[in-house]
């Protein structure tokens, strides 16, 4: 069988550049369903992009490769698309945008508009090996009991990274990558909770407050969620993506708020209150007992000093931590890391060294914020591969 362009893999990236690749379409994945990642994500409701989507929000070795994609093909191109197939939406907190109903409607749409494309889409369709000759790629595919081999033309990699492996992530397009020529940057889970010795936390599991995570390198300020293997939530996802095994990360327990001068004026005005009362004001409860284990919160706030005061504010927005490491792969929502941008043109996502190669989504070393980014580069990364291809 010949076909002008194959798609490896039928997730966000690869749906919709097929809907966009030009006639001759090919789209291949093992899965039994397309969008699998696009139908768990966001709860079931799918955080499609984001309203503030800007490349600050996106790591890789080369800081520049996603600039010219996201500017082509932006948030507000996305939401029309969404809108044109009258898909209602909300905005929750810092521009994330989801569906107003199920996942599967982003599915659907994807799906309809490779039809009206005239695409094809095999699925339970695994990928036995890939040569190039003569300007073509030659595809094995094993599919219903059977191999078969389909040549093509052009050969996109979107098949992800390796995030979520029981929905079946390998990193094939990685090995495929490197097959050709390809350099791969280091990959490692990302917007991932982090896991801490011992069950520290364990006492407090399900406690959720607002704070800022921050180390040398980026800082958040979103919720922070304590769990019986370690910390999760927002702000904890995305601090994980700029942390590294054995360093520590900080948290400010008050971000936006001056400890100081609200415990200096709680003691002019109710000095019999308890410190800890007063800090249950401001914190979760169980959380407030969890820190008394480990700091000095006795007495009343007429009792302290101003240098008390000053050492509990050191410690309560300066709570140095030291993770153990993520939980890896298994629960990470992307991956940090892949294919290495310099081998592909930025404007095209094809190879500079191998025509009619191209790689696009989660496959490249692009990550994105939590909040949609990731999204955000899918349909963007793959409608520059799509364009180029067709013509």
């Amino acid at each position: 069988m010949q076909v002008r362009t194959l798609i490896l893999g039928a997730g966000a990236a690869g749906m919709m550049a097929a809907a966009h690749a030009g006639p001759g379409t090919l789209v291949v994945d093992h899965a039994a369903s397309p969008g699998e990642k696009i139908r768990i994500s966001g709860g079931g409701r799918c955080n499609f992009t984001n309203l503030h989507c800007g490349p600050e929000a996106f790591l890789g070795a080369n800081a520049h490769f996603h600039k010219s994609a996201l500017a082509r093909y932006s948030q507000w191109d996305f939401l029309d698309l969404v809108g044109r197939y009258g898909i209602a939406w909300h905005e929750k907190t810092l521009g994330q945008l989801f569906c107003d109903g199920k996942a599967t409607q982003i599915v659907d749409m994807l799906r309809q508009e490779m039809t009206q494309a005239g695409a094809d889409l095999w699925l339970k369709t695994t990928v036995a090996g890939v040569t190039h000759a003569d300007g073509r790629f030659r595809v094995a595919l094993d599919r219903e009991g059977r191999r078969e081999t389909v040549t093509a033309g052009a050969l996109i990699l979107a098949t992800g990274g390796k995030s979520i492996p029981k929905m079946g992530a390998t990193g094939l397009a990685y090995d495929l990558a490197r097959q050709f020529g390809h350099a791969i940057t280091e990959t490692r889970p990302a917007l991932v909770p982090l896991v801490f010795e011992k069950g520290r936390f364990a006492g407090i599991s399900g406690v959720s407050t607002p704070a800022r995570l921050s180390n040398d390198r980026a800082g958040f300020d979103e919720a922070l969620l304590f769990t019986h293997r370690g910390l999760s939530g927002p702000a904890i996802l995305q601090i994980s993506s700029y942390w590294r095994e054995g360093e520590e990360i900080v948290a400010n327990l008050f971000p936006g708020t001056d400890l100081s001068e609200v415990l200096k004026s709680a003691r002019a005005a109710e000095g019999r209150r308890s410190l800890t009362t007063e800090l249950a004001r401001h914190l979760p409860q169980r959380l407030v007992a969890h820190l008394g284990e480990s700091l000095d919160l006795t007495g009343n706030l007429a009792d302290l000093s101003d240098r008390r005061i000053a050492a509990l504010t050191e410690s309560l927005t300066g709570w140095r931590l030291k993770p153990a490491a993520s939980e890896g792969y298994r629960t990470a929502e992307v991956t940090l890391g892949g294919i290495d941008t310099d081998g592909f043109d930025s404007r095209t996502m094809m190879s500079k060294t191998l025509p009619g190669l191209y790689a696009i989504g989660e496959a490249l070393d692009v990550t994105g914020w939590l909040g949609g980014y990731n999204f955000q580069w899918a349909w963007a990364s793959a409608m520059a591969a799509a364009r180029h291809r067709a013509g």
